[in-house]
């Protein structure tokens, strides 16, 4: 598990000067009220839509896919929402990552808290159930100033962005683990304690079941949850983080804990799973990170793309 972030002098070498000129311009930002932080976002991802090419056909199609019945000039609507969103989450993360606890405190509501408590102190290890929504990386943030946890994270190739995430997920997280680390995982759950985990993402054919996703009827979909719940022996609690209408917070909303989970097999789990992504999503559909290519892999593993 990863409780630090190591800075060595290699970071300093000239091939990342331009990426360390970047940071220190978005963390120029910080000093800009939030509403302008993302009045600015906004412009920033309706400039990126026209010039994100195969993105903005990913994104468009996933919404097609997911509602093929919504008329198209709302999928339209939905699809520039959701860029403008997505340059919004530019500045999530530099909140999230440089805030100082009062900011967010100031700028943070939740609900549900009692929850996550009643399970610890009942000796049940929590997996808090999410999606990939745009503002996560905040909410980790926000849960944090309630309760630190157990980031599941991705090790970042480039060592600068590397550095910068651990040092930034770390003001929230106790550690962070690899995703690929499940054993570490389940010995967090059982100290007991609290952990974030997503199944909205198409991680490949390896220990995936094909199920539906909205109107997709054979998603690939990870089923992890079932194991890490049971081995872990931990609750499984659904949990929403927004950027609230007016662009002036966040609110995190932590659900109860699942009746019955795991069920009978891992395949009414996953669909069970499925089921409460698709409400999550559908508490804000221009929030959710449509940009992935959800639907790469096929049951057939030389069958047509959806994204052709």
């Amino acid at each position: 598990m990863v409780e630090k972030a190591e800075f060595t002098s290699n970071l300093y070498h000239p091939k990342y000067w331009l990426l360390w000129l970047g940071v220190l311009m978005m963390r120029i930002t910080q000093v800009l009220p939030l509403a302008m932080q993302m009045k600015l976002g906004a412009a920033l991802g309706r400039f990126a839509m026209t010039f994100a090419g195969s993105r903005t056909h990913t994104a468009k199609r996933n919404i097609s896919l997911c509602f093929p019945d919504m008329p198209e000039d709302q999928q339209q609507a939905l699809l520039k929402r959701n860029f403008e969103e997505t340059g919004k989450a530019i500045f999530d993360t530099v909140n999230a990552w440089w805030w100082s606890d009062a900011k967010v405190q100031a700028h943070m509501t939740m609900t549900g808290q009692e929850h996550v408590e009643n399970s610890l102190n009942n000796g049940k290890g929590v997996i808090l159930f999410a999606v990939h929504c745009l503002p996560l990386e905040m909410g980790a943030r926000v849960f944090g100033q309630f309760q630190p946890g157990i980031g599941v994270y991705r090790p970042h190739n480039n060592p600068v962005m590397e550095y910068l995430q651990v040092k930034g997920r770390l003001r929230s997280n106790k550690g962070l683990v690899p995703k690929r680390d499940v054993r570490q995982m389940i010995r967090s759950l059982r100290a007991p304690d609290v952990i974030w985990y997503t199944a909205d993402q198409d991680f490949g054919r390896s220990s995936a079941v094909f199920i539906p996703f909205f109107a997709v009827p054979d998603a690939a979909t990870i089923t992890g949850a079932t194991s890490l719940a049971k081995l872990g022996k931990a609750n499984v609690l659904p949990f929403v983080v927004q950027r609230c209408a007016d662009d002036k917070g966040y609110h995190i909303e932590i659900m109860p804990p699942l009746d019955n989970f795991p069920g009978e097999n891992e395949l009414e789990d996953a669909m069970r799973g499925n089921q409460i992504i698709e409400q999550i999503i559908n508490k804000n559909r221009a929030q959710y990170m449509w940009l992935h290519r959800r639907f790469k892999t096929r049951p057939e593993e030389n069958g047509p793309s959806l994204y052709d």
